[in-house]
């Protein structure tokens, strides 16, 4: 399953295992059996996908490996209950052959990773959506987003394992559904639910490529400051972009004249900047924020959704400090709703590392934004799947709102996104700039404005349905 995702992006895989799975939880002899084989399946996923939290843990922040290992092990299992709760539900609920294929399963997978990508913060990493971002089905997420998509996917896994089990005739009637489907997101595909807003921008996205090891180190700060004063300065650019970060200092200790340069080459073509830095409020509370500096007035993002451990520590966990070595680690989070920054006569929608795997936050800004930008530093997970994952994410944020999507990172992958999800990306582990012209637009599609509740809600009906259908029988 992992195979499905970036950066292999195997995508039949994400209907062969979820049709896997369901087959053998139909021959379970018990619900105990069942929770078992989803909680083997889910450790099996994260266990392989999110493998990069040992990486975090132990190479950059300070942990040692065997601590690593059983942290990243322990944070695997923990998210394995999901699958492991689908599997004891679906056995409870019982549902005909039929029902069990198509209905129980598919709903009760959705609800369970809708749950959890919020329930404890939330981590919503391989959505079985994500996986098909280069498929016809990504034409169903406008209309409700990944988890709209994942449904449809274990929907079409259902009737493969339903065919195979009619037989030769009904089971060819079931792969025509499966594929119709895929006919019909192919059809959404072509609908144009947002218009051209505005002048096109030509924007400069800019990677500094500093290893994380030395970020924080002071004695390469002049250099850091040096790499992106001079990838600034070369830009030909309305829109200036630098990641998060990208400055490793408060911004009240940031010296005037390196701000001075970096505003004279926004404004040197009329533009502005977006930069990514900590600011540090009297009373001691600080920010991981994006200011902007060039032509229009002064603004600020500061991000909403911490990372537990790695930027806030929750309440009774002070003593994972002691173990991690984790520079500014316990920032204060802004506050949930703020406005676009008005920049480079548009409006752009700024989401800070991994809050845009949060598709119903970023939709706080809309419809009013008419650019999303993600500024980032995955720095911290190094080269793992983590980066190539994030971008999968941006991609699917891009085809939901049919917005233009910006992603600046430290390391990669910094890149521009198509409406339609399709990117240019600059190498990773490479300085450089990436320079296009990109489009704001206007409008809202469904799912900008119903968010999840269109999947939540159809899910919920499908496995009411199950449990009606388990009840007759």
């Amino acid at each position: 399953m992992v195979a499905a995702f970036a950066p292999l992006g195997w995508w039949p895989l994400a209907l062969a295992a979820p049709a896997a799975l369901i087959a053998l939880w139909r021959s379970a002899q018990s619900a105990r059996a069942a929770a078992f084989m989803g909680f083997a399946f889910g450790l099996g996923l994260f266990g392989v996908g999110v493998s990069w939290v040992y990486v975090s843990l132990h190479r950059f922040g300070g942990m040692p490996g065997p601590l690593a290992a059983v942290a990243t092990l322990g944070f695997c299992a923990v998210l394995a209950l999901y699958p492991a709760a689908v599997g004891w539900l679906q056995a409870r609920i019982g549902a005909p052959h039929r029902a069990h294929a198509v209905l129980a399963v598919p709903a009760l997978w959705t609800l369970a990773e809708w749950l959890r990508g919020w329930l404890l913060t939330g981590f919503p990493w391989l959505a079985t959506g994500y996986a098909f971002v280069p498929t016809p089905l990504a034409g169903f997420a406008p209309l409700g987003g990944v988890y709209l998509v994942g449904l449809i996917a274990w929907l079409a896994a259902g009737l493969i394992v339903w065919g195979v089990a009619l037989g030769r005739r009904q089971g060819l009637a079931a792969a025509a559904a499966a594929g119709t489907l895929f006919a019909l997101g192919f059809a959404l595909e072509g609908i144009e639910w947002t218009a051209a807003a505005g002048k096109p921008v030509r924007v400069s996205l800019l990677q500094g490529n500093i290893p994380q090891e030395m970020k924080f180190d002071e004695a390469r700060y002049a250099r850091i400051v040096d790499t992106y004063l001079r990838l600034a300065e070369e830009s030909d650019a309305q829109l200036i972009v630098l990641p998060e970060t990208a400055l490793p200092r408060f911004l009240d200790t940031v010296a005037p004249a390196t701000l001075e340069r970096l505003e004279a080459a926004a404004r040197r073509r009329g533009g502005d900047l977006l930069l990514g830095v900590p600011v540090r409020e009297p009373g001691g509370r600080y920010y991981n924020s994006v200011v902007t500096l060039g032509v229009s007035p002064r603004q600020r993002y500061d991000k909403v959704h911490l990372v537990p451990f790695g930027e806030f520590v929750p309440p009774g966990f002070g003593w994972v400090l002691a173990v991690l070595r984790i520079p500014l680690s316990d920032f204060t989070a802004g506050p949930p709703r703020q406005a676009p920054l008005a920049v480079a006569g548009q409006r752009i929608a700024v989401s800070i590392c991994y809050e845009d795997a949060f598709g119903d936050e970023v939709l706080r800004q809309l419809p009013q934004a008419t650019i999303l930008a993600n500024v980032s530093n995955v720095a911290w997970f190094g080269d793992s799947l983590a980066p190539a994952q994030h971008l999968q994410i941006a991609q699917l944020r891009a085809i939901e709102t049919r917005r233009e999507m910006l992603t600046a990172t430290n390391t990669g992958h910094t890149a521009v996104i198509a409406r339609d999800g399709r990117r240019v990306v600059l190498p990773p582990f490479v300085e450089g700039r990436l320079q296009l012209s990109v489009q704001g637009h206007a409008g809202a599609t469904p799912y900008v404005r119903l968010g999840d509740a269109a999947a939540l809600a159809l899910a919920a009906l499908m496995a009411l349905a199950a449990i009606r259908l388990a009840r007759r029988r």
